[in-house]
């Protein structure tokens, strides 16, 4: 059985995902908000200014940016608890059969990723540093830096296992047992994968033509799932990348606004820092796993039907 049949061990009608959804969204977007609307409006000096500055960035409130993101990450780890009840109780199946088709949850996958990832986006940062070092400032500071890696080693992944698990597990099992295709779950949740991320300052900044990289590594994750027939590759590499994100190189336009290494003041733009994880780097990660967990059949499992068992 493929990972998308998986969704065949439970119930796969409509009703149940239309149930699942709400209560998803109930605890990612209002249960798992409540604490970061709290402390925000604790630091608000009245409700005209709270408005004002959530309008932009709970962070302009004065809150401490490592407090900011563990209450912003706490609101996927609700809709991840979420999404384990709505899996449990409403599809009624195991939340293993969300993750992988295999018999067990093979983590030398996560952690092969996870480090892979790690390495080359870390080489790519620190070659742009030492190329336009005039654009970087050193801003290491111990104990908000140490802190920030405590935060974002320790809580970071279950934000990005919550948003593999939602697209890449959820929506495209959901799809791909409605449609009986791949390639229309592949689209749909790559698309929506981008749009979740339109409301990041990055795209206010760099136009809609930041989206290509949004779609772009979704379609890239969802690939990854199809071919290895689990998340547990897609997952390492997207919990790869926000960590390196946050505590690597931070600016005063993106969504991780963080006491990271060093702050970038180059002016935003759509170049070819954007175009060039999703033409050469994304290309060489699926040659990696293709040659590590010799993949076959990538017509078959990236555009075939799904039957039911």
């Amino acid at each position: 059985m493929n990972y998308i049949q998986q969704a065949y061990k439970g119930k796969n009608d409509w009703p149940y995902y239309f149930g699942g959804i709400l209560v998803i969204i109930f605890g990612w977007q209002i249960l798992g908000a409540i604490p970061l609307l709290v402390t925000a409006i604790m630091h608000s000096k009245d409700m005209t200014h709270f408005m004002k500055a959530a309008a932009d960035a709970f962070v302009k409130l004065g809150i401490d940016k490592n407090l900011y993101l563990f209450l912003m990450i706490f609101t996927f780890m609700v809709g991840l608890w979420a999404l384990y009840l709505t899996i449990k109780f409403i599809h009624k199946r195991t939340f293993k059969s969300l993750i992988t088709s295999r018999k067990s949850i093979d983590w030398s996958r996560y952690w092969f990723a996870f480090f892979l990832w790690g390495g080359i986006s870390a080489v790519v940062i620190y070659a742009g540093i030492l190329i336009s070092p005039e654009n970087y400032v050193w801003n290491f500071k111990p104990i908000p830096f140490f802190t920030l890696l405590v935060v974002a080693f320790l809580f970071l992944p279950f934000q990005t296992s919550f948003e593999e698990l939602l697209f890449r597990g959820y929506f495209m099992q959901g799809l791909g047992v409605l449609v009986k295709n791949r390639w229309f779950p592949l689209l749909i949740t790559s698309v929506a994968f981008g749009l979740l991320h339109g409301a990041n300052p990055e795209v206010a900044k760099l136009g809609n033509i930041s989206m290509v990289f949004y779609i772009g590594t979704g379609l890239l994750f969802g690939m990854v799932t199809l071919l290895d027939e689990g998340t547990e590759l897609s997952m390492g590499l997207h919990a790869s990348n926000n960590i390196i994100a946050a505590f690597f190189v931070t600016t005063n336009w993106t969504v991780f606004q963080t006491d990271a290494l060093y702050i970038d003041t180059s002016e935003p733009s759509a170049g070819f820092e954007m175009f060039f994880p999703v033409l050469v780097l994304y290309p060489l990660l699926l040659f990696i796993f293709n040659k590590k967990y010799g993949w076959k059949n990538w017509r078959e499992k990236l555009t075939g039907k799904i039957e039911k068992i």
